[in-house]
């Protein structure tokens, strides 16, 4: 599988371009799939629900499935946070995973930047960032800048700077 991230500082924009992403990256005839990094507290399940009440009392994994779906739920416990490669082991095979957030983590971005959030850039400090999602032109030394309405051009960088996983 190849994969490339959207790395940026949270109110930049990566969710709303990610949505925008997938229907252009499918529209060119891929598949896509996503893994996003959440906040600690993150929960995709619910006090109450019997999938709540499995991992309340102590279940490893708790798979609910419907006619639509399933999902797939994995306690750490004591165990450290998996990291991107493990997590990126898990998904079904795909054309490509974008992934959103891990910022921090070694693999190939493209940085999407704001300049109404009035954060700093994250190129200068990362060089893994291959390309530049903004509405605001990067300073000079940056790598290449696309405009953040710019979906096809971002799918282009996408695919140019998408890594097969090791």
């Amino acid at each position: 599988m190849r994969f490339i991230g959207l790395a940026g500082w949270s109110g930049a924009g990566k969710t709303t371009l990610l949505t925008r992403l997938i229907p252009e990256l499918r529209r060119r005839g891929l598949s896509v799939s996503t893994l996003k990094h959440a906040h600690h507290a993150f929960d995709v399940d619910t006090p109450g629900k019997d999938s709540w009440e499995h991992r309340a009392a102590g279940a490893a994994q708790v798979l609910v499935a419907s006619a639509k779906r399933w999902a797939l739920m994995t306690e750490h416990r004591d165990a450290p946070e998996p990291g991107l490669r493990e997590l990126l082991a898990q998904l079904n095979p795909v054309d490509l995973v974008v992934i959103e957030g891990f910022k921090r983590e070694a693999h190939p971005k493209i940085e999407v930047h704001r300049a109404a959030n009035g954060k700093p850039w994250l190129h200068p400090e990362d060089a893994r960032i291959g390309a530049v999602a903004s509405d605001v032109a990067p300073p000079a030394g940056a790598p290449p800048w696309v405009a953040l309405d710019d979906i096809p051009a971002i799918a282009d960088a996408a695919l140019r700077l998408a890594v097969a996983q090791v």
